[in-house]
């Protein structure tokens, strides 16, 4: 609880949920542009001028030839219409337009309870604050890769501005979780075990990004083995251990689909320790965790074997939401109450 004042804690909740729900739509909308190759449509960083779209044609003429001066036009899109430019052009406005409002819904509600409560108990949400700002940051150091020398944004950055994205997700879900949620609970397991589980998985969404960026689910559209082979036969498994495998599209997939695997091995550890002890406060959180860790695998499949088509990948991605908001409340429950 921040406060002692219930009408407070109440107004807290419903911003932290409401906020909650619009980073979702907005990493659903930025895996979209992602998916849809929009997100290098608009080549300059525009705070403010840019929160009006182009509403005459001299306006869409003036962002398409910028887009026109960058490699994608002149190496990938190069026949590219007005008409085909406007649609990528509207996902990353969109994504932008959200961004501004998440930033101006975070931060009005932000300083209306710092007049309320004790700023030294609002640290926690200045942080993510912080972290909403940065992000901009992020996305635009993100673009600016894809516009000289190469035709796709840089797979590293993407993983950054994707697990930012996730844990402003996952510290509003902590904070909203604080207020709504008593973790007085009889038995619980080590929190370093659900903390390592969040890890690993914020480490598979990192892996998720390489191959988004690489456009690596195009490759290998098999399962389970990768081709007529366990591992890629385009590859050494030397190369495995080398930095450079993280710019290999094969290896990327390789690790990205064996994360999965130990996931999964990892939860059912988790889940047979629970039942062991039979701690039956966590057996309703642990089956959420495993609907969503089973559907978060068997989309991932799908993604793989339809050559990661937009409206499966798109769902993978959402899923992947739901699968680290699950994650949050179990490893929440398992954690000493304030």
């Amino acid at each position: 609880m921040y406060t002692a004042n219930t009408k407070i804690n109440n107004q807290l909740s419903v911003w932290l949920i409401l906020m909650f729900f619009i980073v979702c739509i907005m990493i659903v909308v930025g895996g979209l542009t992602r998916l849809t190759d929009s997100g290098l449509s608009i080549t300059k960083w525009e705070l403010f001028s840019g929160l009006l779209p182009p509403l005459n044609q001299n306006d869409w003429m003036l962002y398409f030839n910028l887009y026109k001066e960058i490699p994608e036009f002149k190496l990938q899109n190069y026949d590219m219409t007005m008409q085909e430019f406007k649609v990528i052009f509207w996902w990353e406005w969109a994504h932008r337009i959200l961004g501004r409002l998440i930033g101006i819904g975070f931060l009005i509600p932000l300083i209306y309870f710092s007049f309320k409560i004790e700023i030294s108990k609002l640290f926690n949400l200045y942080l993510i604050f912080f972290l909403i700002c940065f992000q901009g940051f992020i996305g635009w150091y993100m673009v600016s890769s894809g516009l000289v020398d190469r035709v796709d944004v840089s797979h590293f950055r993407l993983s950054v501005h994707l697990i930012i994205a996730f844990l402003i997700l996952s510290l509003i879900f902590w904070n909203y979780l604080k207020i709504n949620k008593n973790r007085k609970i009889l038995k619980k397991i080590n929190p370093l075990i659900p903390f390592s589980f969040l890890i690993l998985v914020y480490l598979q969404i990192t892996f998720g990004a390489f191959v988004s960026g690489m456009d690596a689910g195009k490759i290998y559209n098999s399962w389970p083995l990768m081709g007529n082979t366990y591992f890629p036969n385009d590859n050494n498994l030397g190369n495995l251990f080398k930095l450079s495998a993280l710019s290999e599209p094969s290896l990327v997939q390789f690790i990205h689909r064996n994360l999965a695997y130990i996931i999964g091995v990892f939860y059912l550890f988790i889940l047979y320790k629970i039942y062991k002890n039979r701690i039956y406060d966590l057996y309703n959180s642990i089956k959420i965790l495993g609907i969503f860790i089973l559907l978060q695998i068997v989309l991932g499949i799908f993604t793989v074997l339809f050559g990661a088509q937009i409206y499966i990948s798109s769902m993978h991605q959402l899923t992947s939401i739901f699968l680290v908001s699950s994650c949050i409340y179990f490893f929440y429950l398992n954690t000493k109450s304030n």
